[in-house]
């Protein structure tokens, strides 16, 4: 079956950009938007990095 290049994965990366941009903004308008601390973004990076395993040559 071939695959195919409908909806958001299938747009214009520039397109998918600027859609998703106005998505962020309503959310900090509507003041339902999550904004990190400082402390809760170090714990978040520190987080995902352990998650997606990292490089596995510095453990």
């Amino acid at each position: 079956m071939a695959q195919d290049n409908r909806g958001f994965a299938g747009m214009d990366p520039e397109k998918q950009r600027e859609i998703a941009s106005k998505g962020g903004k309503a959310a900090h308008e509507s003041g339902n938007a999550h904004e990190f601390d400082s402390e809760e973004a170090r714990r978040a990076g520190q987080k995902g990095g352990r998650a997606s395993g990292g490089n596995q040559n510095e453990r």
